[in-house]
């Protein structure tokens, strides 16, 4: 029997189709996230945009728990060694990196909670346009998982364009790190007061550290089709 027709008879109830489950609540809560700091841009000490702020973070946080159950039930539920057809270290590590994903979100907003700030009209489009470019790597994400769950499972994908969404994932992600490192500069040395520097600066860092374990996903599922 062929790895075509081995892999497909286990497709329907592999613990790798509950990767896309799990991503389902990390997409959910980068939507939030950029919610989150458009509300917060966007309140400038109005009460009711800071209420919506703060209404935003709850739901963070309860698409985080989700994602945790989720993620916990994946694991409880590994079949035995024969049925998995990927690394099952490897496996594991993929599913603490998708994780990562949203606690470093969740860490971002975090860090624009911790004492209210006006964030300066020259950073708030450079914020929003870099939180975008975050949300990309996010979105590009899909569609790496699923074409590679689908190659690994037996379905017919052509190998060559499914790694052409992870280099897609990695270029996008190297634009993060170009934007990242326009912003931060700029940042530290504006007229800020400097605790606001030092809130803002992890803002924007939490916020590559998305687009970096989304990167770091891509590698791992590179690895799980390396022949």
């Amino acid at each position: 029997m062929g790895r075509l027709s081995f892999f497909g008879m286990f497709s329907n109830y592999s613990p790798l189709f509950g990767l896309i489950e799990h991503y389902r609540q990390i997409a959910r809560g980068m939507h939030l996230i950029g919610e989150s700091m458009r509300s917060y841009i966007g309140r400038n000490g109005d009460a009711l945009q800071d209420k919506d702020f703060r209404a935003l973070m709850t739901e963070v946080s309860e698409v985080e728990d989700k994602a945790d159950t989720i993620k916990r039930n994946i694991r409880n539920h590994m079949p035995r060694g024969l049925f998995l057809p990927v690394d099952r270290v490897l496996f594991f590590t993929y599913t603490r990196q998708q994780d990562d994903i949203l606690d470093a979100g969740q860490d971002s907003l975090y860090w624009l909670s911790m004492r209210q700030m006006n964030i300066p009209l020259e950073f708030q489009e450079k914020l929003l346009e870099y939180l975008d470019l975050v949300s990309t790597s996010i979105i590009m994400l899909k569609p790496a998982l699923s074409s590679t769950i689908h190659l690994i499972c037996g379905d017919i994908v052509e190998r060559e364009a499914v790694k052409e969404h992870f280099r897609a994932l990695r270029a996008n992600h190297k634009v993060v790190s170009r934007k990242q490192n326009e912003l931060l500069p700029m940042v530290f040395n504006s007229e800020m007061d400097f605790k606001e520097i030092y809130q803002l600066i992890h803002f924007i860092r939490q916020l590559h550290a998305m687009s970096h374990s989304a990167e770091g996903c891509a590698d791992m599922l590179r690895a799980m089709i390396a022949r």
